[in-house]
């Protein structure tokens, strides 16, 4: 397996932002290809200290990191990148990976 992890950070409005993903991100990144499952965080992003810089963490789960580049370069794929720009004011890391079971 392989993820596709975007890290959001937080934006100018978090209630205009989440209105935005859920509404219109989320329904044109389920069209991407090949995605396999995708979640997203729930309550406040933290990290070990408290909470974190982060807004939202997704998880979008494909077969392989093939898939995941053939997904982005699909029509789809690249509907879904260019509308991080409408809402992502904050600003959005993306992390691809393979997965292995340990």
């Amino acid at each position: 397996m392989a993820r596709l992890l975007a890290l959001y950070r937080t934006p100018k409005d978090p209630a205009a932002f989440d209105r935005y993903y859920f509404a219109t991100h989320v329904p044109l990144a389920k069209k991407i290809p090949g995605l396999r499952k995708y979640d997203v965080s729930s309550g406040t992003a933290l990290g070990p200290e408290g909470p974190s810089n982060f807004h939202l963490v997704a998880a979008l789960h494909f077969d392989s990191l093939d898939d995941i580049k053939a997904g982005l370069g699909s029509p789809e794929g690249q509907a879904t990148a260019a509308d991080l720009g409408n809402f992502a004011d904050g600003g959005v890391e993306l992390i691809f990976y393979d997965t292995k079971d340990v």
